[in-house]
């Protein structure tokens, strides 16, 4: 059964959000993602934002664009978690789509994580249910260390061969 749900208000969202999408199947997270605009389609929106606790899901991670309605509107009726991710825009680089999911009023909180944010959002998601799932934590310490390892070759390449040839 699916433990987060991803929507995003437009397909052009897309290369976002399944970053988030990559993250958890990484982490053996079950999700579903689909696409719903709050302000084309309210009715099909106000049903997957009542639903989304009956169909088992912890937590909601959405991203929206512009006016970017979608996270704060999640989080005003589904009673769990909602990240929103605030996509980049071309008129405000991202900033509109940034203070409106940022900015809600008080008792409507939604996490939000940085401009085109996906893979964070998707952490984030895991994290929170990592607080009642050991297997899950364990798998995210995992990822952490992975990370770390990562960093620590590339350091140990620059050392190697110096700044000249690495960045060929």
């Amino acid at each position: 059964m699916a433990k987060v749900g991803i929507v995003m208000g437009s397909d052009s969202d897309m290369p976002v959000m399944a970053k988030a999408a990559d993250v958890l199947e990484k982490l053996g997270v079950e999700f579903e993602m689909t696409i719903i605009s709050a302000h084309r389609e309210p009715d099909v929106f106000f049903e997957y934002a009542k639903s989304a606790e009956s169909k088992g899901w912890k937590v909601i991670i959405a991203g929206a664009g512009m006016a970017a309605h979608l996270p704060g509107m999640c989080a005003a009726i589904f009673p769990m978690p909602v990240i929103g991710i605030p996509m980049h825009t071309t008129s405000l680089g991202g900033r509109d789509s940034l203070y409106s999911i940022v900015q809600m009023p008080t008792g409507i909180p939604v996490a939000t994580v940085a401009i085109n944010g996906g893979a964070n959002a998707g952490i984030l998601a895991a994290k929170i249910l990592a607080t009642s799932d050991d297997a899950l934590l364990a798998r995210l310490k995992e990822y952490s260390a992975n990370m770390k390892a990562e960093v620590e070759a590339k350091a140990e390449k620059l050392a190697r061969v110096g700044y000249k040839e690495y960045s060929k």
